[in-house]
């Protein structure tokens, strides 16, 4: 069921300022920021030769990276994604295996244009999984 490896979202509370030490420090290559307001954030992609690292920043007091920030307050490790060919079949499979689909069960448009579902971080060793249609 679960293809490549798609990204690492780190959440941070500083955006430019981590673009910048992954671009200057680092010497890696950064998108431009990007708003995702029915996510509740701000994102760029840090493009690796085998995947990408995803830096989230809230977009406000309600956004689930500012409730994750108030737990980690330097940041970390927010969630991994996978993709999957078929996404409303991977959660079918998912949901009759027991495991739980974060809010309504329906697919939401990610950061890459395509339909993602995120997993509850209970039900996968503590890590909450995204799952994006490949």
């Amino acid at each position: 069921m679960l293809g490549r490896l798609n990204h690492v979202a780190i959440a941070v509370r500083d955006i430019a300022a981590a673009s910048k030490l992954y671009r200057g420090t680092l010497g890696a290559e950064v998108s431009e920021p990007e708003a995702l307001a029915e996510h509740g954030v701000t994102v760029v992609f840090i493009t690796l030769p085998n995947t990408k690292i995803e830096l989230l920043e809230p977009l406000g007091p309600d956004s689930p990276i500012a409730k994750f920030l108030e737990k980690n307050p330097d940041g970390g490790i927010h969630h991994i994604c996978y993709e999957v060919e078929d996404i409303l079949a991977a959660r079918d499979r998912l949901l009759n295996s027991g495991a739980r689909v974060l809010g309504s069960g329906a697919p939401k448009i990610g950061a890459h244009g395509k339909p993602v579902l995120f997993l509850h971080p209970k039900d996968f060793n503590g890590t909450l999984i995204e799952l994006e249609q490949a």
